[in-house]
């Protein structure tokens, strides 16, 4: 294949890691005296990226989530689940958006699945994420940072946070 034939834009994942990984359960053994499981899900999401060669990007998706059973924190649990993603030839608009939402929306079904994994192992029932609309997070910080500093392009190396409540 020529130079002239060969795609421009390329977007590849490199690697799929857990970068780290936290769960705790300070109420244990007496949380598990629940009659019934009605859990308080607080979620907090956050993102984040930084360039780690030519073209090459380290992508974290951070999530926190706090559960509480009866107003006792039943367990905390912190996942940082990250990617290595190859970005060669998009502009810098497009660059972010892809670092932003669509590297997310790939890591989100690892971190689902150690938090799934790592709460059944400490005892409880699992906890499944609902799906995230990162295109919406994405559009929000963008528009945020437009309004905040009145400027078109997000700058790299930025964190994006999101809080969700249940």
């Amino acid at each position: 294949m020529t130079d002239e034939q060969a795609p421009k834009n390329q977007f590849s994942i490199q690697k799929i890691y857990v970068k780290d990984v936290s769960f705790e359960s300070p109420a244990t053994p007496q949380v598990f005296s629940f009659q019934k499981w009605e859990p308080k899900i607080d979620l907090n999401l956050n993102n984040r990226h930084a360039g780690v060669g030519e073209d090459v990007y380290e992508v974290v998706l951070s999530i926190t989530a706090t559960v509480k059973q009866e107003e006792k924190t039943a367990f905390l649990i912190e996942v940082q689940q990250a990617g290595l993603f190859s970005i060669v030839g998009f502009n810098d608009q497009d660059r972010n958006y892809l670092l932003g939402s669509q590297c997310m929306n790939i890591l989100l079904p690892y971190a689902r699945e150690v938090i799934s994994d790592m709460t059944t192992r400490g005892g409880f029932p699992p906890l499944i994420l609902s799906p995230v609309n990162f295109d919406a997070l994405y559009q929000q910080h963008v528009k945020a940072q437009q309004d905040k500093e009145g400027q078109p392009a997000v700058e790299a190396n930025e964190a994006d946070e999101a809080v969700v409540k249940h």
